[in-house]
């Protein structure tokens, strides 16, 4: 076949013999892929498509070059929406409602849908959420949650405490802990119902590293902002990856389709700005161990900025190869630059303030 479209191997073939390939043979191939292939062709303005790039979708693989053309081409789909479909069983209902509620472009929607395979499963956010918070806490610690009042929740090795703040360790454990059941319930909600979908379609190396990066901007954030106060809880990686999610919905509002989006950003600003609210007014009100604060709220804060600048950027080029993005590596200098300078002034910035901080747990 090669060499009767390239006699020269050349590596490509014209774009009239890939249309009168198609033509002919067009019904033997999935649908969606046909409509991929034809968007290719439509979008191709050089006369010539690659060959590797016709192997690629064969073989559910994009190359760069093959997500340019469709990038740039003007997508427009032969066939019904995948909305439209009936007669899909009740797992491919769910990877098209996933599809829906994450991604803003149809031919992106319909090559997840059909190249989806559930392996390997959305394992972080479900681990992290299940095995992390409530084995953990229930069975290590025997609670599966403290409060701020009881008698072990300055006394463990995983909350950040400013007077501990050399065991680095901390900057990332303090989010199995949970200043209380609603804390915790909350959290948990937020992880389960934006997370999975999130990591389902992005996969788990970039939802774990918006995750772990909100987790370590939360608790640096409070090292420099408010240097006194413990921290608890996992809300700098939910408020990221919440954050992340919303501003990509706000920025291809045209584009999204999921149902009830107003209602679902609502309830979720609510969510957020209730569980936020609660924090400002627990950090402010009088501690059960002073001189030691209630925990700090500035963790919420500090996973917000990460979900708006380099969660956007994750989420937005869904499949593409991040480091072709060169907004995404002026964000990552930002964050890596704030890693540095909230270190350094961890190191030196205590001593020469010469703060009173709260004796050690």
């Amino acid at each position: 076949l090669l060499s009767q479209f390239d006699p020269d191997n050349t590596g490509y073939i014209s774009t009239e013999k890939f249309r009168s390939l198609l033509q002919r043979h067009g019904s033997e191939l999935d649908p969606h892929k046909l409509e991929v292939l034809l968007a290719l062709a439509d979008s191709n303005s050089e006369g010539r498509i690659c060959y590797q790039d016709f192997v690629n979708l064969m073989s559910n693989k994009r190359s760069n070059s093959f997500r340019q053309a469709i990038l740039q081409g003007n997508r427009r789909l032969c066939s019904k929406a995948l909305l439209e479909e009936t007669g899909l069983s009740l797992s491919q209902r769910l990877i098209r409602h996933v599809a829906y509620e994450t991604l803003p472009r149809e031919i992106d929607r319909k090559w997840y849908y059909d190249s989806y395979t559930c392996c390997p499963p959305p394992w972080f956010m479900i681990t992290i959420t299940l095995v992390a918070f409530f084995l953990y806490n229930g069975v290590v610690l025997d609670r599966f949650v403290l409060q701020v009042s009881h008698p072990l929740y300055l006394k463990n090795a995983l909350l950040y405490h400013p007077q501990l703040r050399a065991q680095a360790w901390r900057y990332l454990t303090y989010i199995f802990m949970h200043a209380g059941i609603e804390h915790l319930g909350l959290n948990v909600v937020l992880q389960l119902l934006v997370g999975v979908p999130l990591e389902m379609v992005h996969g788990a190396a970039r939802i774990s590293f918006v995750y772990v990066a909100g987790v370590v901007a939360g608790s640096l954030a409070v090292s420099v902002a408010d240097m006194r106060a413990p921290v608890v809880g996992s809300s700098g990686g939910v408020y990221a990856l919440v954050s992340a999610h919303l501003a990509n919905i706000v920025m291809n509002w045209s584009g999204m389709k999921c149902q009830f989006k107003l209602l679902r950003m609502a309830v979720a600003l609510i969510c957020m700005s209730f569980e936020f609210g609660r924090a400002v007014w627990l950090r402010f009100h009088p501690s059960a161990y002073p001189p030691c604060p209630h925990p700090s709220f500035m963790a919420h804060l500090g996973g917000v900025m990460v979900g708006i600048t380099l969660g956007v950027i994750i989420l937005r080029n869904y499949e593409q190869r991040l480091q072709d993005q060169t907004l995404w590596w002026i964000f990552l200098a930002i964050y890596i630059i704030f890693v540095l300078f909230a270190i350094f002034w961890n190191i030196f910035a205590y001593s020469l303030l010469d703060l009173k901080l709260p004796p050690p747990p």
